[in-house]
C-alpha cells in the first residue's frame, strides 16, 4: 500500500495494489474509488485533502507490514 499526496492539486492518493485502474467511481463527494478491470479496488483519490484530513500525522496500528520508507 501507498499513500501519495500531490500538493499542486492537493490530492492524496491511497494505493492499495500496483496496477491501472479501468474505472473510476465517485462514492462520495470529493472521494474516487479505482477499480480494476476485475472490479477490484486499486486506489482511493482523496480531492482537497489538506482541507479535509489531518495530513501532518501518519500512524499505524498493527500493520503487518516488512517494509516502511519514507520519501
Amino acid at each position: 500500500m501507498k499513500l501519495r499526496y500531490y500538493r499542486e492539486t492537493d490530492n492524496l492518493y491511497v494505493e492499495f495494489k500496483p496496477g491501472p485502474g479501468t474505472e473510476t467511481r465517485e462514492v462520495a463527494g470529493g472521494l474516487n474509488v479505482d477499480l480494476d478491470a476485475n472490479g477490484e479496488v486499486v486506489g482511493f483519490d482523496i480531492d482537497h485533502a489538506a482541507e479535509r484530513l489531518d495530513l501532518s500525522t501518519v500512524e499505524t496500528e498493527a500493520l503487518p507490514a516488512r517494509t516502511y520508507r519514507f520519501g
